[in-house]
């Protein structure tokens, strides 16, 4: 069975896709790989069937993003759900101190998360405290950037470019290129546009409130678009409801895995658990005769079974 990679609407929660394509597909079995908050938009992969199999190789892929960051106006939410709760004036910025605040914020660093969020302390949810008006101590968790670039600076949202189109360096502002949903704005708000390349776990809320408490004001995420969450770019995205109809991708093109072509006699023995002696190390995909067999673990003795797909005579 297929994976999808669909272009999240506006005001739709992840689980709200997953139950759109539930029934488009007339299965319960569907998982996704990443979830995206109902404001924002763009690249969400879907599973269905046997291919939630693959969705645990895949929630750690990396992301692209394109964000809309407003200053001088920090949210509970940290993004455009709001309400307004603090406001302060923001002085003229060069592109250069926009820049060297970015710069901060690139490589290994540790982020908290947002309150409103689905990280669990004691078993409890973070926006469940949230919504009854309480906090939760979220401690700082290890996360990834890989890039910032600032892509321009605007006096409001309203004025910043909300049309974009795939460039040589990634998507950007294109009065050509294909719109972008963007929530209403809280204000009239000084407005960043960031191009972010992060690893998995990356909160773009908190990199909002991060780079405007950088730069010495309160901010929120006016606008979120993913462009890209491992191999699948937002151009090669389908509309949700085209889910119903489409072919979608398979098991064995989603790994993000080396490919290795296996013998018969190995795959048997792969998926019957047994753990054949092989040179190869790390994470692996395998196949026999182009067909997906298993994704392994090799330490340069023998190959461990991470996952096996019974072949097309096994059912």
């Amino acid at each position: 069975m297929p994976v999808f990679a669909v272009d999240k609407p506006l005001n739709l929660t992840s689980h709200d896709v997953v139950g759109r394509v539930r029934r488009l597909r007339g299965t319960r079995r569907v998982g996704h790989t990443g979830t995206l908050d109902p404001l924002a938009t763009g690249v969400l992969v879907v599973a269905v069937e046997d291919s939630t199999k693959v969705v645990q190789f895949m929630e750690r892929d990396s992301k692209d993003y394109l964000a809309w960051i407003s200053l001088g106006a920090g949210t509970p939410t940290l993004d455009a759900e709001g309400p307004v709760e603090v406001q302060a004036p923001v002085p003229p910025l060069t592109a250069e101190a926009v820049e060297a605040a970015l710069a901060q914020f690139v490589g290994n660093i540790e982020q908290v998360p947002p309150q409103y969020s689905a990280i669990q302390v004691g078993g409890v949810r973070a926006y469940d405290v949230a919504r009854r008006g309480g906090t939760l101590d979220l401690p700082a968790r290890p996360v990834t950037i890989h890039r910032l670039d600032l892509l321009g600076s605007y006096p409001t949202l309203a004025e910043a470019p909300a049309h974009v189109s795939r460039g040589a360096d990634g998507w950007q502002p294109d009065p050509a290129g294909r719109p972008v949903p963007l929530p209403p704005a809280l204000g009239d708000f000084p407005t960043l546009l960031v191009r972010a390349s992060v690893g998995s776990g990356t909160y773009l809320r908190s990199l909002a409130r991060d780079l405007g408490a950088a730069l010495g004001v309160p901010a929120h995420l006016a606008g979120l678009l993913r462009t890209r969450a491992g191999r699948y770019d937002l151009a090669d995205c389908l509309e949700l409801d085209a889910v119903a109809e489409a072919a979608g991708h398979s098991d064995l093109s989603a790994l993000p895995f080396e490919v290795v072509e296996v013998p018969a006699q190995t795959a048997t023995e792969l998926r019957q658990g047994k753990r054949p002696r092989r040179p190869e190390t790390g994470r692996l995909t395998v196949t026999h005769a182009g067909e997906l067999v298993a994704v392994v673990d090799g330490d340069g003795a023998q190959w461990k079974v991470v996952r096996a797909w019974a072949g097309e005579k096994e059912g």
